[in-house]
């Protein structure tokens, strides 16, 4: 989803940015200084090469699947289930992952659910490759995958934090390594498709887990920041820490808020226009076409990442907010009509205003929360934003019937003014103040962290 952050509890005592000592500035997270001074560490680049190498093989997968299985005899519903059999678990899990995640050491949950997704893809690669493909056994191992994906995702958000000083900017490098690879992993797979078969694909997916857990075998992380220490396995119940997970997050209104405003986006805007960009492009022009406009949108994202690299706003929040006004020339140019380059020029400024927000969010995230919680509210991050996606996604078919796909897709647009319209009017995003700021002002009880006037 969206990248967010987070704002104190009212009345919490914090500790100082060193001192270690309580203060009244809420339960906000400083630089610690056991952690590396240099983004271009070789923690970073080995949590880089990890993140990349598994965006590559992840968007290798729905080649894969829609190739394999339609060889096999399938349909397209059949290739939906297969998809969405890992989306529901992830989905349904996500929250527990992080619970498990701020209880145990994330770095070996995360090499463990890489190791485990080794092994599952490695059994569709064999399934493929003998020809015994069965719908169930794929769905069984995407479901295995999601839940593999549950327990691996919440702890990325804990780990940038603890690899480099500048939190920043290893956001915007992993986004554009991740983009970077999304630009290449259907390419990849459809030149293996071709020269091998889907097991071919399927076998590559597994080498790219194994790649992954090898460079996350290989981090060498600093000691957790003050305040961060994981929770010990037997002093609390998986209970009590979702409820306090749950408190730490509704306390903080800039974080709640932001994920309220981004379901609306989901359900009216990014939900639907996927699809029906893709429907109308392909009707209209030709996949060529698609693919193009595809591959702008990715571009536009590497561009995200590196104005995310270069510009550091006081209020990342308010600065994401007004960089995701670009998102309206993605399905506003194919409602339109409009030429495919002038198609693609949209998409490339979404993804680049898309890219920037997520960066924006992301930092706050890691900046501003406790590192004792810090995976849990990013599993309610993470939650929150791929709960209605499918529902925007199912809705695009329906209103498309009733409307029109081009009168859906400038709804979409017009939606998408609406939501960093929404984001600025809560004064506790749009007055939150990153961590890192000179000066920086203490929190005001129960509300984000402002400048006085």
């Amino acid at each position: 989803m969206a990248d967010r952050p987070a704002q104190p509890a009212p009345g919490d005592a914090a500790r100082g940015p060193h001192s270690g000592t309580p203060t009244n500035a809420g339960r906000t997270v400083a630089a610690d200084t056991t952690r590396p001074a240099s983004l271009w560490s070789r923690n970073v680049a080995l949590f880089l090469a990890a993140r990349a190498i598994a965006r590559l093989g992840d968007t290798m997968l729905p080649v894969a699947l829609a190739a394999g299985l339609l060889q096999h005899g399938y349909g397209a519903g059949a290739v939906g289930l297969a998809m969405a059999s890992a989306a529901a678990s992830f989905a349904g899990l996500v929250v527990l992952g992080g619970v498990v995640a701020d209880r145990f050491s994330t770095r070996t949950l995360m090499i463990g659910a890489d190791l485990a997704r080794l092994g599952t893809q490695s059994v569709a690669a064999v399934l493929f490759f003998s020809g015994h493909v069965v719908l169930w056994q794929i769905c069984a191992i995407g479901f295995t995958n999601g839940v593999a994906s549950a327990v691996f995702q919440p702890g990325v958000a804990g780990t940038v934090p603890r690899l480099a000083a500048d939190v920043q900017a290893a956001n915007g490098a992993i986004r554009i390594a991740e983009s970077s690879a999304q630009l290449v992993g259907p390419a990849v797979a459809g030149v293996l498709v071709g020269l091998v078969s889907p097991g071919g694909v399927f076998a590559a997916h597994a080498a790219t887990y194994g790649l992954s857990a090898l460079c996350l075998l290989l981090l060498r992380l600093p000691p957790a920041r003050p305040g961060g220490s994981p929770v010990a396995p037997g002093a609390s119940t998986f209970r009590a820490d979702l409820a306090e997970g749950w408190r730490e997050f509704w306390s903080r209104t800039w974080l709640w808020a932001v994920i309220a405003v981004w379901c609306l986006y989901m359900v009216a805007a990014w939900g639907p226009t996927v699809p029906l960009v893709a429907t109308e492009v392909v009707r209209q022009h030709g996949p060529r076409a698609y693919g193009l406009v595809n591959s702008a949108l990715g571009a536009g994202t590497v561009v995200g990442g590196f104005l995310a690299l270069r510009l550091r706003p006081r209020r990342m929040l308010r600065a994401g907010a007004f960089a995701l006004f670009a998102f309206v020339c993605f399905p506003a140019g194919v409602g339109a009509g409009t030429g495919v380059w002038v198609m693609a020029a949209g998409a490339a400024v979404a993804g680049a205003g898309q890219a920037f927000w997520g960066v924006m969010w992301a930092t706050s995230v890691q900046t501003q929360v406790p590192p004792d919680v810090l995976n849990r509210i990013h599993a309610y991050d993470v939650a929150g934003s791929l709960a209605m996606m499918p529902v925007g996604q199912a809705l695009a078919g329906p209103s498309a019937a009733l409307l029109g796909a081009d009168r859906t897709l400038l709804a979409a647009a017009a939606i998408s003014l609406v939501v960093p319209t929404a984001l600025l009017s809560v004064p506790a995003i749009r007055g939150l103040v990153r961590a890192d700021a000179p000066g920086r002002p203490r929190s005001r009880p129960g509300g984000a962290l402002l400048e006085e006037a």
